[in-house]
């Protein structure tokens, strides 16, 4: 699964929150470089941004593995996001309200590829300002794809978001095997 979105809307922290290892992170120092390139103005003390992936991982049963792998979220970056992808078999788009500009392009990327995805908009400290269909309306979604209000922070809120990205890909999985056999 792919954690995905804008710069700064936390991938990382998503990654960090739910995985039952320690998450591989490739964080690395803002330097001078990325004045003028990364916006930073509405994100409070951002200092460290991911230059290639976080990795982490879930259990679900012996045999039944989880792997989750975020994505840096800089257009310079994106290189990275196709040798991610492959094998994906969903993802979960993190949006920022206050950026709601930084998801369109990595929606765009899911619904280009036809990877199943969920927007999951990132309440940080616990302020949810915008109704989920008010978001979904705003990022012209298709009327199925799922959009949840959630504080990445939290492994729960964290959990719920992906069990919702899982049941979104199940069903899909079901519509098509269906429609293939009608």
């Amino acid at each position: 699964m792919l954690i995905a979105g804008g710069f700064g809307v936390g991938k990382t922290t998503m990654v960090e929150s739910i995985s039952e290892i320690r998450p591989l992170v490739t964080e690395e120092v803002m330097t001078e470089r990325s004045i003028g390139v990364d916006d930073t103005s509405k994100i409070d003390n951002k200092s460290t941004t991911t230059v290639a992936m976080d990795f982490g991982r879930i259990t679900i049963r012996d045999g039944l593995v989880l792997y989750l792998f975020g994505t840096p979220g800089q257009d310079r970056f994106w290189f990275m996001w196709d040798e991610l992808a492959v094998g994906a078999i969903g993802a979960v788009v993190l949006a920022d309200t206050r950026r709601l500009n930084g998801s369109f392009p990595a929606i765009d990327y899911f619904e280009r590829r036809g990877t199943p995805f969920v927007v999951a908009v990132n309440c940080f400290n616990g302020v949810r300002t915008h109704r989920p269909e008010d978001i979904a309306i705003a990022l012209d979604l298709d009327p199925d794809v799922p959009v949840l209000l959630c504080d990445v922070r939290s492994r729960e809120s964290s959990k719920n978001v992906l069990i919702t990205l899982i049941e979104y890909v199940l069903a899909k999985v079901a519509a098509e095997q269906q429609a293939g056999s009608a």
